[in-house]
């Protein structure tokens, strides 16, 4: 199955690219809104993999490019462009098809992060309204460290949290991200619970942000 993240040459996006590419069988393809910015980040993506040598590509090209054979398509671009990019790369889409979102509004003050709620009532359901009909949403990678998923080396340990309200979508990404190693998807409900798992990523921040030892910490549920 080939799996497209938009917004792929981010810290999310890069952490992502290289666990699935390095961790599950999946063809893994990053985009950008310009090809030559996602094709270099694909190289060196392609390298870091090749150089502990692993037998693992990473392509990369143009979102709409790299969305039109894709099974799973990752936006991990920040919350005020979801929607934009949805609408940029929906004639790429087919029926049966899965966007995945993992994007948190967060807004900072002197006091640290904090959750901006949008209007739709989260990201996850600006997406959702956004999605051509057939097209399934499912929410999840929300609270991952960025740089703690980037790094092949560290263990992960974590949990991410799944939601979604068409079943076999969200079983099929949360089959997804338990391919990569030290992650373990939770079934957290329909998307009208993507406020509660979105306004977690704030909170992390700031944990992380106060404490010297914990920079790149996760959730783990027991």
């Amino acid at each position: 199955m080939k799996i497209a993240i938009l917004g792929g040459t981010g810290d999310i996006g890069e952490g992502l690219a290289l666990r699935l590419a390095a961790d599950t069988p999946h063809r893994v393809a990053v985009g950008s809104r310009e090809a030559e910015k996602a094709e270099n980040k694909a190289e060196e993506y392609t390298t870091e993999l090749e150089s502990r040598g692993l037998d693992a590509t990473v392509a990369g090209g143009e979102n709409a490019a790299v969305a039109a054979d894709a099974r799973i398509v990752v936006l991990a671009v920040p919350p005020y462009h979801v929607g934009d990019t949805v609408e940029a790369v929906a004639e790429s889409l087919e029926d049966g098809d899965v966007l995945v979102s993992p994007a948190t509004g967060m807004k900072r003050d002197d006091e640290g992060f904090h959750y901006h709620k949008p209007g739709a009532g989260s990201v996850t359901e600006i997406v959702a309204d956004a999605a051509p009909e057939g097209v399934a949403v499912v929410g999840a990678f929300h609270n991952l460290a960025a740089a703690r998923l980037a790094n092949l080396d560290a263990d992960l340990g974590v949990d991410t949290l799944v939601i979604g309200d068409d079943a076999d979508a969200k079983r099929t990404v949360a089959d997804v991200a338990e391919g990569i190693e030290g992650l373990r998807a939770l079934d957290a409900g329909g998307i009208a619970n993507a406020p509660e798992i979105e306004g977690l990523t704030p909170l992390l921040i700031n944990v992380a942000s106060n404490n010297d030892d914990l920079h790149n910490l996760g959730v783990r549920f027991q």
